[in-house]
């Protein structure tokens, strides 16, 4: 590789050889030419820096911009990403990053120099049969999440669920909320919902731990520590979504973020509990998060494959064809087509998830009635 230096004295000797630069008001004969090129290419570093540091700003400019070494300027950027393939769909490289590099990249971001604003109680108003399904599934999502965090870090993630339930962009049911993408192989809101953890049985005591702060939660306890926030992720791991949102603040080994802008804030959380908690769709089960998925899932958005969609963006309008996502395939960027990034449940996965739904309901129920019932204390 050429030295800085060293290129500079290459250019000084090509504008030499143009004319362009000389001592005289006439250009530099053949034999001088060509003997400043020989000694640019062989001076030593001093001698070079010597030549730069001769020259005056305007000369300097005028011999960078017709420099013939070549050279690329990365203005900046973060080694790793000096190249961009439009012929891919963006990523950051390294998916999803786990255990210390996900440490290390978790902390480049720093946290939002913003305040964090506490919500209002959610009180559930339901049937008795909504409000047993619901404390239920609130504290699976506790339980699966943040069972062995301190009693904050699990009142965190109850806040979470109950800010969705009342956000625009989610399900307006707690089980929703919960299960929203769990038919999904990837995409499920909750991780504990699509990978498997249903399929262990709780420990007693830690559950009847979680369901109080479920019940406390439904009952309008506030977790003012994370205000607004609708996601979270572990402190080990490094999310692709994670620098699309505010990142507000940490609880115990969950690092916790916003959406941007007025829809991140309390005043935009105006949606109403519906009830209806063992109601869970095809359209729940397949669906995904507005602010991290729904750009590229057409079904989120109610486009269906193969429309026209036409967007204006910044005055600049241009028409789309929607693509149905190919099974098994890797996605490639094409112009001109949108791609989903994930296909909708078939009827047997979403008969699949509630089943299994089912099961872990009925094994918890055999429990609590195998459970003695604590006798009186003195």
């Amino acid at each position: 590789m050429i030295s800085p230096l060293r290129s500079v004295a290459l250019f000084v000797a090509t504008l030499a050889l143009s004319g362009c630069l000389t001592s005289y008001d006439r250009p530099l004969n053949d034999g001088r030419a060509a003997g400043l090129a020989t000694v640019a290419r062989n001076l030593s570093d001093e001698g070079l820096r010597r030549l730069s540091a001769d020259m005056d700003p305007a000369m300097l400019a005028l011999a960078r911009r017709h420099d013939p070494a070549p050279a690329t300027d990365y203005w900046g950027r973060v080694k790793g990403w000096e190249t961009y393939d439009l012929a891919t769909l963006p990523t950051l490289g390294f998916g999803t990053a786990f255990d210390m590099a996900a440490r290390e990249i978790n902390a480049l971001k720093p946290f939002a120099d913003l305040p964090i604003n506490p919500m209002e109680p959610f009180i559930l108003r339901a049937s008795r049969q909504d409000r047993a399904q619901a404390l239920r599934c609130l504290s699976q999502a506790i339980y699966y999440e943040a069972a062995r965090e301190p009693p904050e870090g699990q009142r965190a993630v109850a806040q979470v669920v109950l800010n969705r339930v009342r956000h625009p962009a989610y399900p307006n049911s707690v089980c929703g909320v919960v299960f929203q993408g769990s038919a999904r192989r990837t995409g499920c809101q909750f991780s504990f919902t699509c990978d498997g953890s249903l399929t262990w049985a709780p420990e007693p005591w830690l559950w009847r731990q979680v369901e109080a702060v479920a019940a406390e939660a439904l009952d309008g306890f506030v977790e003012e520590e994370v205000g607004s926030a609708t996601h979270y992720h572990a402190d080990y791991v490094a999310p692709y979504w994670a620098p699309t949102l505010v990142k507000m603040t940490q609880v115990g080994a969950h690092i916790f973020y916003r959406w941007t802008g007025p829809m991140g804030e309390p005043p935009a959380f105006t949606s109403r509990y519906v009830g209806g908690e063992a109601n869970l769709t095809v359209a729940i089960l397949g669906g995904t998060d507005a602010r991290t998925q729904g750009l590229l899932n057409p079904s989120g958005q109610g486009i269906a494959p193969g429309r026209k969609l036409t967007l204006d963006l910044a005055g600049d309008v241009r028409t789309y064809e929607v693509a149905a996502p190919e099974a098994g395939e890797a996605q490639t960027r094409v112009a001109g087509v949108l791609t989903p990034s994930r296909r909708q449940p078939t009827a047997e996965e979403v008969q699949q998830i509630n089943e299994r739904l089912a099961q872990v309901e009925a094994e918890l129920d055999a429990e609590q009635d195998a459970t003695p019932a604590a006798g009186p204390t003195d």
